[in-house]
């Protein structure tokens, strides 16, 4: 139970801070601006993983739940609750939001700003890479998990700064899901939950392939 409100936690944080500079953003006319709000989101899931990550593994993200899972690094019994409190967390942070500000329209939902199969490749590719990372430094040495944070966050940041502003650099089911639902603008939810979930599954090959010894 302890790992299941630690991933509720560490994903309403995430959603909650990260979606909420989107938000702030909106509502004092660009005060934080999309280098902000990009580096808000590198910054929470560093926190998060240095506060969390010794009692869940800092998930966060359903994305990479369920690639840890498909690499065998992770129980497939415990995916399921995994996936409900990411999803709580979220859902709790954005009706936070919706309190908070309830004359936003999106609550930092993730809105494709051009097609849908841009933003579907777009999320397909970062969530992949964020995942190489991911899957690199929790299960590498001792000293690359104890840069984990860092990585991962530094990851989230740079690929929100630069993909932001065309697909919402979501990279996570759970960030996509929370804002959609409470603001009501599901209509392109598919492609984060679809796009990112598939973009970590794929890292995992990838991953097993280059840590694989060569027989020579």
């Amino acid at each position: 139970m302890k790992k299941y409100v630690a991933e509720f936690l560490g994903t309403y944080a995430l959603v909650f801070a990260g979606t909420g500079a989107i938000v702030i953003d909106q509502e004092t006319h660009g005060s934080i601006t999309h280098i902000g709000v990009a580096i808000t989101f590198g910054l929470i899931v560093m926190s998060m993983i240095y506060a969390l990550g010794d009692i869940s593994g800092a998930h966060f993200n359903p994305a990479v739940s369920i690639a840890f899972a498909t690499a065998k690094k992770f129980p497939a019994k415990e995916l399921i609750p995994y996936i409900i409190s990411q999803l709580s967390g979220a859902v709790t942070a954005s009706l936070t939001l919706k309190y908070l500000f309830p004359s936003n329209q999106f609550l930092g939902a993730t809105i494709p700003a051009g097609s849908d199969s841009q933003s579907f490749i777009l999320e397909f590719i970062l969530t992949f890479f964020l995942m190489l990372v991911i899957i690199n430094v929790a299960k590498g040495s001792k000293e690359q998990g104890m840069f984990a944070g860092l990585a991962i966050g530094s990851v989230v940041a740079l690929e929100a700064m630069f993909a932001g502003p065309i697909c919402g650099a979501s990279m996570n089911p759970a960030r996509s899901f929370g804002p959609a639902v409470v603001s009501g603008h599901t209509e392109h939810l598919w492609i984060y939950l679809v796009a990112t979930t598939l973009g970590a599954i794929l890292a995992i090959p990838i991953w097993s392939f280059l840590k694989t010894k060569s027989l020579q």
